[in-house]
């Protein structure tokens, strides 16, 4: 009946806050909100914990980011939509197979598109972010949060802001089973090596190898996580059987034919 207590992470103490802002009509629709260095400051804690608590609120319909803009309190029909997808996925956290089986659905296509999409700046943020997540392990510390949020930056640069927000509530589902995976030894830096030949692929304008990449990644992280808990990985990945998804359409030009993942 009863579940240990699971010790808060500072994002979701900012969350939190936010959150009954919001509530209590303190911040209301249409409202801008200090930039992520003002709000740092004012909440005492890192940026990377401040990004990551919008980027939550924002899968839940309660904030939206605009492009040289800032981030408002929105209740915009795309976030509604997300947040009523959050709050089914959010509920069935136990059904981790399924929550992989989402993922291999849509992260090769990411992947994909974020090789069409990404910009010089998605590709140096990304490479950055990576040479974090390199420093954080060297000190012998797991860096789940650095994991995510690479997923985080490759869907940013897809430009699809449903496919955004549909990844970040994804990523928060699997956040305590990506915990797990990246306590084992030998797992951050297989994690990070799956990272860098995405990015490399990304960088490279190689959209098939990007997706393939993925895919593989993915696979990996499941079997060990899977083997790791004494379970079974599911069987046949996918229609074709080998991971992939069978004819799914990709691209936005005449000559894009169906790929196969």
């Amino acid at each position: 009946m009863f579940q240990p207590v699971r010790k808060k992470r500072i994002y979701e103490e900012i969350v939190s806050k936010i959150k009954g802002m919001i509530e209590e009509g303190r911040l209301r629709s249409g409202d801008q909100l200090p930039t992520e260095r003002e709000l740092s400051e004012a909440f005492r804690v890192s940026r990377s914990s401040v990004r990551e608590a919008l980027r939550a609120l924002e899968s839940q319909g309660l904030l939206a980011s605009r492009q040289g803009n800032g981030t408002f309190v929105t209740q915009q029909p795309s976030e509604l939509i997300v947040a009523d997808l959050a709050s089914a996925i959010l509920n069935e956290k136990d059904y981790q197979a399924e929550l992989f089986e989402m993922r291999r659905l849509i992260e090769p296509q990411l992947a994909f598109l974020a090789a069409e999409r990404a910009t010089p700046d998605d590709i140096a943020e990304m490479e950055r972010l990576l040479e974090n997540q390199e420093d954080c392990i060297s000190r012998g510390e797991p860096g789940a949060d650095l994991d995510r949020t690479f997923h985080d930056l490759l869907a940013d640069a897809t430009k699809n802001t449903i496919l955004i927000r549909t990844m970040e509530t994804i990523m928060e589902s699997l956040a305590e089973s990506r915990d797990k995976y990246l306590q084992t030894e030998g797992r951050p830096e297989i994690s990070l090596a799956g990272h860098r030949e995405i990015l490399s692929a990304v960088r490279a304008g190689d959209r098939e190898l990007a997706a393939r990449i993925m895919r593989e990644h993915l696979e990996d992280v499941e079997d060990s996580l899977y083997k790791d808990l004494g379970l079974e990985a599911l069987e046949g990945r996918g229609l074709d059987g080998r991971g992939g998804f069978v004819s799914l359409r990709v691209g936005r030009g005449e000559d894009d034919g169906d790929k196969v993942f």
